[in-house]
Formats: C-alpha cells, sequence, structure tokens
C-alpha cells in the first residue's frame, strides 16, 4: 500500500542529561553504566544537520523546523508566530522572524551559536529564538531594543491566525505525516476550564493515601551465578509478587517478602509474558536443561504456563517446525490474548491452547521467506509482527490475528527501511519502529504509528526525534518496549532529559506529553517531573497514567498518577530520603530493571544478573506505605 511521505525534520531539543546523579558526590543510581547495557538516550544530531547555526532558511525556502511540502501534496501552512500568506506557485513569500520558543517538549527553532551558559555577544532580535538556559539580556529577549511597527503587525497577524483555529497552538512537524502537516493541538483528547476534565477511560483503581510515605518493605539478594543469566519476569497478583530467579520462579508474601511457594523448573527461564490472565496464568519460556560448564547456555525451546495463585506449572511443551525443521523450535518471546498463548522468534511462531497447551498453528516456512517475528498480546487483542524475505531486506507488517486460529484479520505493511518493528498496544493498536538509517539513540523508536486493529489502515504516523523523546523499545522483542503508555486514545511520552528551571547541574528534569492516536497531534498538556526528577510512565490506571519520578541523588523517589486529560498528578508514594535507602533505590539500571506498583506497594527489580555485578546487590527491594 502507499505510504505517507516522510516526516518533516525536527529541531533537536536541549541535549540530554542524567538521571540527575551528579559524579561527584557519589557515583551511580539511575543512568549509572551497567553491564551490559543498551546504548545510551540522546544522540545529538551530526554535525551539518540542516538547519545548523548559522544556515537560516532563505527568502523562498523555509528554514530549519519548518514543514517542508512534498511533490505532489498541498502546499504546508508556516508554523506558529508566522502570518498565512497566498501560496506562490514558484516561491514562498519571505519568512518574517518567528516567535519565541515553547517550552521543551514541543517542536522549537533552531538553536542559536551561543552555549547555554554563555551570555550572547550581540542583543537578540525580537522574534529570535531562546535557547534554554541562556541568560536574557536586561528588557527582555531582544535586550532594550524597540519592536518596530513592522513587527507589531506580524505579531498581531499572527495572534489572529491562533484564534481563528479556535484557540489551539499550530506546532509544525510533528502533525500526521498520512494526512499532511499539524494543525491545532485544541482537538486533543482533554479540554475543561483547568485544562483537561480527565481521561476518558474513566476513573483508576489506585487511591491516594492520607500518607504517601513509604518504607522499605523488603528486599532479596542477589542469587551466585557463574555467567550472565537473564532474570526477565515479574508479576504483582492481589495477594503474591512473583520474580523469575535462577532455575526458578519465587512467589513473595508482597508485604513482608517471605517466600510462599518456589517454582523449580527444568532449566533457566529465558522469557516470560507482561501480560497475565484475570485468574492469575502467565506464559513464560524456559530451557529444557540446565546449563553446565564451559558453555552456559542452552536454547529456549519450552512454553509453560504458570498459576501464580498457587505456584504451579499448568503445562508445559515445545514444538517443531519452521526453520528448526524436525529439531524443537526457539523462541524469544512470548505473550497471551483471550485463551491463546503465542510465542515467536527465529524459528517463526505458534499458538497454544490457554487450557492444555495443545497446539493452535505451528511454525511455517513457505516461499516469500515469511515469519511471524513475534506477538504483541494483553486484552485488547493478537497481533503479529511479520517479516518476509531476506534478512537483510526484510518486508515487515503488522497483523491483527484470529486468537483460535492465527489467521490474518486486518495488516499494515510498514514503510521500506523498517528491520523490524515493536508492539506498544494491541488495542489501540500502536507500533514503534526505526525508519530507514537513523541517527538513533539506541532507543530503537523514531516513528509510532497508530493503526486501525480493524481495517489495517494507517491513521497517523508520529514522528519521535529520538534527541527529544525517551522511552525505548528492545531491537529483539516485540513487546519490549518501556517508559511509554497509552489510554484515551493517546500516546504518552517521556521528554529527554534537560536543563531545569536553576541552570544548576544536577537539576535535569523531564515531561510526559500526549499524542492525539487519530490525528498524531501534540496535546496542549503535559506533565512536568520537577528539578532534579525524571517522569517515567509505567502502565495505565483506568484514564490514568501511573509513573515513576526517578530521583535525583539527595532524595527519595516517587510514585505518581498522572490525570491523562489534565496532566495533572497526584503523589502516591514518597519513598525514604535517608542515603542508605536512596542507594539501595538508585542501585538498578533503568533500562535493566522492571518496574511494578499496586495498591501501595512498589517492587524493582534487576532482569540479568552478572557473575560480578557492579553497584548492585540485591534481586529485588520492594517498598509499602509507612504506616
Amino acid at each position: 500500500m502507499t505510504q505517507p511521505p516522510p516526516p518533516p525534520n525536527q529541531p533537536p531539543g536541549p541535549p540530554p542529561g542524567g538521571f540527575g546523579a551528579p559524579q561527584d558526590p557519589p557515583p551511580g543510581g539511575f543512568g549509572a553504566p551497567q553491564e551490559p547495557q543498551p546504548g545510551a538516550f540522546g544522540t545529538p544530531p551530526p554535525p551539518g544537520h540542516p538547519g545548523q547555526p548559522g544556515q537560516p532558511g532563505q527568502p523562498g525556502q523555509p528554514g530549519y523546523g519548518f514543514p517542508q511540502a512534498q511533490p505532489g501534496q498541498p502546499p504546508v501552512p508556516p508554523p506558529y508566530g508566522y502570518p498565512p500568506g497566498p501560496p506562490q506557485p514558484q516561491q514562498q513569500p519571505p519568512q518574517p522572524p518567528t516567535m519565541p520558543q515553547q517550552q521543551y517538549g514541543f517542536p522549537q527553532g533552531p538553536p542559536q551559536p551561543q552555549s547555554y551558559q554563555q551570555f550572547p555577544t550581540q542583543p537578540m532580535q525580537p522574534g529570535q529564538p531562546m535557547q534554554p538556559g541562556q541568560p536574557v539580556a536586561p528588557g527582555g529577549p531582544g535586550g532594550r531594543k524597540k519592536l518596530s511597527t513592522q513587527m507589531k503587525i506580524v505579531i498581531a497577524a499572527a495572534a489572529a491566525v491562533v484564534l481563528l483555529v479556535g484557540g489551539g497552538l499550530v506546532y509544525a512537524g510533528l502533525g500526521d505525516d498520512s494526512t499532511g502537516p499539524a494543525g491545532t493541538a485544541g482537538g486533543a483528547t482533554g479540554g475543561g476550564k483547568d485544562g483537561g476534565s480527565g481521561g476518558t477511560d474513566g476513573p483508576g483503581k489506585e487511591k491516594a493515601p492520607a500518607d504517601p510515605k513509604s518504607k522499605l518493605a523488603f528486599k532479596v539478594d542477589l542469587p551466585k551465578v557463574p555467567d550472565v543469566t537473564d532474570a526477565s519476569g515479574a508479576w504483582l497478583t492481589d495477594t503474591t509478587y512473583a520474580k523469575a530467579g535462577v532455575n526458578s520462579i519465587v512467589g513473595y508474601d508482597p508485604d513482608k517478602g517471605t517466600p510462599k511457594w518456589t517454582l523449580p523448573l527444568t532449566g533457566q527461564i529465558c522469557a516470560a509474558s507482561a501480560h497475565m490472565t484475570a485468574d492469575f496464568k502467565v506464559p513464560i519460556l524456559f530451557e529444557a536443561t540446565k546449563r553446565t560448564a564451559p558453555r552456559y547456555y542452552q536454547p529456549c525451546t519450552e512454553v509453560g504456563l504458570v498459576d501464580l495463585a498457587s505456584g504451579k506449572l499448568v503445562w508445559s511443551t515445545s514444538i517443531t517446525g519452521g526453520t528448526a525443521g524436525d529439531k524443537k523450535a526457539t523462541f524469544s518471546e512470548v505473550t497471551v490474548h483471550d485463551r491463546t498463548v503465542a510465542a515467536g522468534g527465529l524459528d517463526g511462531g505458534a499458538g497454544f491452547d490457554l487450557a492444555n497447551g495443545n497446539p493452535r498453528w505451528k511454525p511455517q516456512v513457505n516461499a516469500d521467506n515469511c515469519e511471524d517475528a513475534g506477538y504483541g498480546g494483553g486484552e485488547g487483542g493478537l497481533v503479529a509482527v511479520r517479516k518476509c524475505g531476506s534478512y537483510d531486506d526484510p518486508a515487515v507488517s503488522i497483523q491483527t490475528l484470529d486468537p483460535m486460529t492465527g489467521a490474518p484479520k486486518s495488516e499494515y505493511k510498514m514503510p521500506r527501511g523498517v528491520d523490524f518493528a515493536s508492539v506498544v498496544s494491541a488495542k489501540p493498536l500502536v507500533v514503534a519502529a526505526e525508519v530507514g538509517d537513523v541517527e538513533g539513540d539506541g532507543s530503537g523508536i523514531s516513528d509510532f504509528f497508530s493503526i486501525d486493529e480493524t481495517t489495517g489502515k494507517l491513521k497517523a504516523k508520529i514522528t519521535a526525534d529520538p534527541a527529544r523523546y525517551a522511552g525505548r523499545c528492545r531491537s529483539n522483542r516485540v513487546e519490549g518496549c518501556t517508559q511509554l503508555a497509552v489510554g484515551n486514545n493517546k500516546l504518552y511520552v517521556p521528554t529527554e532529559e534537560h536543563e531545569g528551571s536553576t541552570g544548576e547541574y544536577g537539576d535535569e528534569t523531564n515531561e510526559v506529553v500526549a499524542f492525539d492516536l487519530d490525528t498524531g497531534r501534540l496535546a496542549p498538556e503535559k506533565a512536568d517531573a520537577g528539578d532534579g526528577y525524571t517522569l517515567m510512565p509505567l502502565r495505565m490506571d483506568g484514564g490514568n497514567v501511573i509513573a515513576y519520578k526517578l530521583p535525583p541523588y539527595n532524595k527519595g523517589g516517587q510514585i505518581v498518577s498522572i490525570d491523562g486529560g489534565s496532566m495533572k498528578q497526584t503523589v502516591l508514594m514518597q519513598n525514604p530520603n535517608e542515603k542508605p535507602v536512596r542507594d539501595i533505590e538508585t542501585g538498578f539500571s533503568v533500562t535493566g530493571a522492571e518496574f511494578l506498583y499496586g495498591d501501595g506497594r512498589f517492587f524493582v527489580s534487576d532482569m540479568l544478573i552478572s557473575k560480578r555485578p557492579i553497584g548492585r546487590e540485591y534481586l529485588v527491594v520492594a517498598f509499602s506505605a509507612a504506616g
């Protein structure tokens, strides 16, 4: 199918910072290098990027940050701050000066050549965009120079444009590229006199306590391992916190941390579903035998279903077919939807009956070299990421499936240049991918795709500049996305860290912003982390976003509930400020840990155990209400 044209270039945001912990005093904390870890966030654009300082657009040629008209497409309207003018057949009218820059997390003008802590050597001109942290000369951004009559006319015209579009701001370069440039953000879900009437998905279950202060409830020591060992898998039920360990899964009392049950496995767990059934059953993948020296590895061939209420293995099985031939097929991830468990990997995909493990479909090899790389599941539906063709140049498509047969019900073909895709949400269907040879930051995301799960048609393509927006998707897991949330027909994304309001080292902060899934437009409301904190979405709770506020080096973290419409925050938990407890809380790598919150309890656990862990002592730490 015809793909939408590529999105206009977006200017890079302020350079991302760390999670607030200074290098000296104490190192480590969130963002500290761990072994092994993916690449860091926030790789800046290479030199010579269009719109580099000192290269503004010339009359008749839009400058950096201005939406570019595509061949065969209607003319692109000017961004916020520009009066509209009649389109010309051969050239565009000269561009007036831009209006002052919006806050971080919103489209911004080209950066100026001054550094963040350096005063400009020349007075700033009216309308020149300011840089975050740039000192302002007396008299405002333009010094004491008065506005000319012409400039006053330009500003008045721009204000009229804002009123005409219904009171919303026009954002350049962040719209749905399948339908043209972005229009107003005022039509996004939410609204009301205070900036939002709450999430459309209804109230959440998590309630704010009278006193949000918490205590360190318990901690579980790291087990000794002979080599790097995957320990992915953590779940929270109404009575049990369960965590994958070495050749086993252990269920703990969520308040005391005492083991309730231990489920031994034939080998090491190698993948697990983040989704579980309503009666607390969860599918896992594990190895058929235990690892032995000198090669601590076994193929990931066994599929099983665990009852987290009883600690029993309901069933386990393996399967042949696909590129594995007569040998056991290997899998790398597993999920569940309705009455079907689905597992995918390099040998293809397979489906199993939830009740007994009998196969619903097996990996198959066809003439087009197509296979299911993996599946996205949960309550909303079952979605396959299907790859066809060669390894170097695959054709990737997103299919919604009949969970009983595996037959596709709808399909969207991803743009060429996409080697892999991750399912952020099965319903609403949201997919993340890196498109083409992007200057990425290791996050696995350059664009989000909002797809109609019934028809397979693209609703919106949301370009997320890796230098500006955070979030992460693992390049080999279809359900490997973290720090993102989908609800209220919106995608909630954290921005990268940037300088806080004080301009001091260590006060880095960020925001959580929301994109409308029908239009791709950025909502005007956002949630601010506050100086020194970093907001990280964990999951939805009705129409609210449950988020973890990673702390600075001298404070405890917080769990907050963000209203999905107004983006106002309510503190659900405030972790202790004592240094020994802070050191334990911040001893985990953000990209290598699992975070769970529910009913006044917060759990942080390791996903990868090393033979010689650096700066880490615990497999699990848990916090609960102090009262």
